[in-house]
């Protein structure tokens, strides 16, 4: 199979070559552009609110029902924060011994095998810790970096608050997603587990009643998360990883200048060697790969944070006077408040359903036990790194109007700028974090995908090989490609995932409420 691939990567490399050369890459992106502009003008068609303040409409079911799920499990984005770093350290691994349980007996779609929690003694493929870093490792990247700095740069210090506020609101979301993609998850007689929201909307809808929207909402996000992983969760991510290594080795005069795909073909052998063995082989090089690269990011961000900590205090200043007076930025108060949760929504997927794909693997019997585990992520991402990141921004003095309106590409310089300006040689290792942010999300989308690819197509391996194959030539074609339509749609696609997967949440709320009930009233006594 190893070979297969390769030599299907190494056919499309003169292909690719030529359209460099004869522009056919433009051509192919302009007339894509014409087909699917009306999808994506309409998941990113903008509310006009006054002359000068426009919302993207898919914020709103984001942002009412984090708020929503935050107050009908009473806080628990703030009163299970400690529960949930217990779980990860193992605290309660005694009770959650991941004993065989009895079949559901609700069919999935294609009636092959019966939902459960686990069966066959089948316990799940992965830890809470890498089941952790596996949906981490999709969401820690590019967003927290170049987004952040769109997002101050346009919305000034305060937008920094409304993407804390944002990040806050996303743990109860994800909770819930996460909660049930591990309560409708499947296991096939190998112990492969099949989850997402796919699951909980065919079966958990089913429950309800309402079994003919539970299987139009979960073929849409199937299709939605198909498209997701080709374009945001690949094309875009190789393609922004090669333009900083390109600049890094010296811009137009690098080696590697007008040798896009012979990175991405680098990056797809690198992919495919780790996808190729499915989720407990992305889970063991997640769970190596993220906390190295947070730590590392963390730790630069600490270091010229505390370099200049007669500064910090005016910084905090300046993002809370910001958040509600803010001066000389685009759009005023709202303008920074829509920034801030539009950054934050783009980077950490709350409510997008994608990180229940991830989570569903785990091993436990207590699906509100990973719910818990999962609410750490828009922690992780947003209140701390993204915060990380702008307040780095904001006291090296890169926060001005005329930074407004850099694109991805040129935000992701202007943050490497920011930390050299106190640690010279810092860009080179930003260039490789961004390069490892790039492969691990690439990897846990992979999965993603592959899951959408699974339940509309069937579970054969014939089936398997054809998503991962198509996978890997998309990492060569995103890095040789100026595919800025392409990139465009699949980002839509990406936010369409929020559509079916909002529904069903609201609707199946009463569930995760029950196994919250179950999983805390096991825990009690080890509580105390």
């Amino acid at each position: 199979m190893y070979k297969k691939i390769l030599s299907l990567l190494f056919t499309v490399m003169p292909i690719l070559t030529f359209a460099q050369e004869k522009g056919l890459d433009q051509q192919i992106d302009k007339a894509f552009g014409n087909a699917t502009g009306w999808f994506v003008n309409f998941i990113f068609y903008q509310i006009p609110i006054t002359s000068d303040i426009k919302i993207y409409w898919v914020l709103f079911p984001l942002i009412i029902g984090a708020s929503y799920f935050t107050i009908y499990f009473k806080f628990i984005n703030f009163t299970g924060f400690f529960t949930s770093i217990n779980i990860v350290r193992g605290k309660y691994d005694d009770i959650d011994h991941h004993e065989s349980l009895e079949e559901t007996g609700i069919s999935t779609p294609g009636e092959d095998i019966k939902g459960t929690i686990a069966i066959e003694n089948h316990e799940g493929e992965v830890t809470h810790f890498q089941a952790l870093t596996a949906a981490l490792s999709a969401t820690v990247g590019l967003g927290n970096i170049a987004g952040v700095a769109i997002a101050v740069s346009i919305g000034g210090a305060g937008a920094t608050f409304w993407m804390i506020i944002a990040g806050f609101l996303g743990m109860a979301s994800k909770f819930v997603e996460c909660t049930l993609g591990v309560k409708y998850r499947d296991i096939d007689e190998n112990g492969t587990v099949y989850g997402g929201p796919m699951y909980y909307l065919t079966k958990g809808l089913k429950s309800k009643g309402y079994e003919k929207l539970g299987k139009v909402l979960a073929a849409l996000f199937a299709i939605f998360v198909i498209g997701g992983s080709f374009g945001g969760g690949n094309m875009f991510q190789v393609n922004q990883a090669f333009q900083l290594v390109e600049n890094i080795t010296g811009g137009d005069s690098s080696f590697l200048h007008g040798k896009g795909w012979l990175f991405g073909l680098v990056m797809a052998v690198l992919v495919g060697i780790v996808i190729i063995g499915g989720i407990k082989k992305i889970a063991k090089v997640t769970d190596k790969i993220v906390p190295f690269m947070v730590v590392i990011y963390v730790a630069a961000s600490l270091f010229v944070i505390l370099s200049n900590y007669d500064m910090i205090g005016d910084a905090f200043l300046q993002i809370y006077n910001g958040a509600f007076s803010p001066e000389g930025v685009v759009g005023g108060a709202v303008g920074v408040l829509v920034q801030g949760f539009r950054r934050a929504a783009f980077s950490n997927e709350a409510g997008i359903g994608s990180a229940s794909i991830a989570h569903s693997a785990v091993k436990t019997k207590f699906a509100a036990s990973e719910g818990m585990v999962a609410l750490l992520e828009p922690f992780i991402d947003t209140v701390v790194v993204c915060t990380m990141t702008a307040l780095v921004l904001v006291i090296t003095g890169n926060v001005t109007a005329e930074n407004a309106s850099l694109n991805d590409a040129q935000a992701i310089l202007l943050t490497s700028g920011a930390f050299a300006s106190v640690i010279s040689w810092f860009p080179y290792v930003l260039t490789i974090a961004v390069v490892l942010f790039a492969f691990s999300t690439m990897i846990s989308w992979s999965y993603y995908g592959f899951q959408g690819w699974a339940f509309l197509f069937g579970r054969t391996k014939k089936m398997e090989y054809t998503y991962k194959i198509i996978f890997l030539l998309f990492i060569v074609v995103g890095a040789a490609a100026s595919l800025g339509s392409v990139i465009g749609f699949s980002d839509a696609m990406i936010f369409a995932m929020l559509v079916p997967n909002m529904i069903g949440l609201v609707i199946l709320a009463p569930k995760v409420k029950e196994e919250l009930n179950k999983y805390m009233a096991a825990i009690k006594p080890n509580k105390s």
